[in-house]
């Protein structure tokens, strides 16, 4: 492809995959190492918090990476990866490894995992032409879930033949070669943003060189703190749209189902270990990432854009969890690993319609501060039905916490069936821009007015 002519994407997409291999394989070998260490699902469930709570970050990194190089975060984020994942391996050399200093380590790695992706996305746009971004998008997309798949499917493998502290180590070497990767971009800095601009504009000139410190150092504060209120505002704003209209009845209840699935995924290797060990662990995940991969690839021609949205949610995730209930209820290993997969399928394929629907019926002006918003409560959700689901598998067998979760699913679908708002909701192609609208806080503030709502 032409695209791979260009140096700077090439470096970029092989550093990436090198990246989503040694994030995937050290998710499963974090969490099967915890498991042995701990032998407790409350660890689990804890590892799982520790894991995806740093997601949370990417909402406030946006405006920090618009302020600084593209190259240095990616290869520092790569090194200090590297060097964390040595701990590990050099701690149980010399015999003092203990599930507390890899609870401790797991949300450091996954702090400098979260500014990759970020980072590249953004920075694309200034690598290739405008021509070329959808197929950059799309290889990017591609290698993300391909590789996902694949670690997935060989991790329990590759646990069972080198184990899961040499697989921090191989992890490592992986990292250090992304950082070498990455050390060769050439890409120009990020243009001001208007955010930046803005500031700048409100604060004084400094230009004048008998301007003192201290004062000089007051104005920065000022600067900082006219940031952060401006983009907590916004933030806010985004919260308010979601939960002011008729949509925020179907986003709680995926918050609800993303909490299932965080409580599934805290106790998914304990229930895998029981049915046949790590290799049983890492079928279980490709299963789960394969469901999510084949739902999003049929969405496009299974015309669910003339399904009416509360109609759609409430069948597909219904479906969803029996098939949750169900993997834990087969009789052969294969057949639960298969329902266990189908139970994602459904959840692949109506993800990629909520999109379409922001995108549709949000104005666009107020898309940025409600994909914000909507990463800010499902990351919420994803830990805390870990932590929880990792406490209960204590109390209850980790078949039982599956059950729960798959009944809670359930449930969430016949609320959007018989709830009025959630039936009222139009088809997705029926949608035109500004369907949910409202004034948020911080523009209805510079302009006095006050906040309505538009079902």
């Amino acid at each position: 492809m032409d695209i791979f002519r260009n140096k700077n994407f090439s470096l970029m997409f092989f550093g990436r995959i090198l990246t989503n291999i040694g994030d995937s394989l050290y998710a499963v070998s974090a969490m099967w190492l915890v498991y042995n260490l701990g032998g407790s699902s409350f660890y689990t469930g804890l590892a799982g918090f520790l894991s995806i709570l740093p997601k949370i970050i990417q909402i406030f990194s946006g405006p920090i990476i618009d302020r600084l190089p593209v190259r240095g975060i990616l290869v520092y984020s790569q090194l200090i990866q590297a060097f964390l994942l040595l701990i590990v391996p050099v701690a149980a050399y010399y015999d003092f490894l203990s599930v507390g200093l890899v609870l401790v380590i797991t949300p450091i790695l996954n702090i400098c995992n979260t500014w990759v992706y970020p980072v590249q996305m953004s920075a694309l746009p200034r690598v290739v032409h405008k021509h070329q971004l959808t197929q950059g998008n799309s290889l990017f997309s591609i290698a993300y879930q391909g590789i996902d798949v694949a670690c997935n499917a060989i991790s329990g493998v590759l646990i069972v033949a080198l184990g899961a502290v040499s697989m921090y180590f191989w992890n490592a070497i992986g990292f250090f070669i992304g950082a070498m990767l990455f050390s060769q971009l050439r890409i120009a800095p990020f243009p001001p943003s208007s955010s930046a601009k803005q500031e700048a504009a409100q604060q004084p000139d400094t230009a004048s060189a008998s301007v003192d410190e201290e004062s000089t150092g007051n104005r920065k504060h000022a600067g900082i703190r006219l940031f952060f209120r401006n983009y907590m505002d916004d933030l806010v704003s985004g919260i308010q749209l979601l939960t002011r209209t008729s949509l925020a009845k179907l986003l709680f209840g995926i918050m609800v189902i993303n909490a299932a699935g965080g409580a599934t995924f805290s106790v998914l290797p304990i229930y895998s270990d029981k049915l046949g060990g790590a290799g049983m662990y890492g079928l279980m995940l490709m299963a789960q990432a394969l469901g999510s991969v084949i739902g999003a690839t049929c969405a496009p021609y299974l015309r669910l854009e003339q399904v009416r949205l509360g109609l759609l949610y409430s069948v597909a995730y219904i479906a969803s969890g029996i098939a949750w209930i169900a993997c834990v209820f087969a009789p052969w290993g294969w057949l639960s690993i298969l329902v266990y997969g189908l139970a994602w399928l459904p959840g692949g394929a109506v993800n990629v319609i909520i999109n379409t629907v922001v995108q549709k019926g949000i104005p666009q002006k107020y898309l940025g501060l409600v994909f914000a918003a909507t990463m800010a409560l499902s990351g919420i959700a994803m830990p805390v039905g870990s932590l929880i689901g990792g406490t209960l598998g204590v109390w209850i067998p980790t078949a039982g916490v599956i059950t729960l979760s798959g009944c809670i699913v359930v449930l969430v679908g016949v609320f959007w069936m018989v709830d009025r708002v959630s039936r009222s909701l139009p088809k997705t192609e029926h949608l035109n821009e500004g369907y949910f609208s409202f004034t948020p806080r911080a523009e209805s503030a510079r302009s006095g007015t006050g906040t309505g709502t538009s079902m």
